[in-house]
């Protein structure tokens, strides 16, 4: 796989968002992708230093459509990047914050 197969996403909510002023990101990443290749695309797209990777699988949510039908929102995995001391911030993130 190359890089931006493994990282699909940036995830973008409020609680990424105050992670990203501490150099720390939150990424959707392919369910099969593991921590170390995950880092090194990271490192790859980004232009950056990986210091540690946690990772979550994120289980699908039951919604309903309508009185009697329901189904499950996919399942997805995310990861949570945290960059060196020394790296550069994500510009993708910095109009955002």
């Amino acid at each position: 796989m190359i890089a931006h197969d493994i990282v699909i996403r940036p995830v973008i909510t409020e609680k990424s968002m105050l992670g990203a002023v501490n150099k720390i990101y939150t990424f959707e990443v392919a369910k099969s992708a593991n921590k170390i290749e995950i880092a090194k695309a990271c490192e790859e797209i980004f232009k950056v230093k990986v210091a540690k990777v946690n990772t979550v699988s994120v289980r699908g949510k039951f919604r309903r459509q309508g009185r009697n039908n329901g189904g499950y929102s996919k399942s997805w995995k995310k990861a949570i990047v945290k960059l060196t001391e020394d790296s550069k911030p994500i510009e993708f993130f910095e109009g955002m914050m």
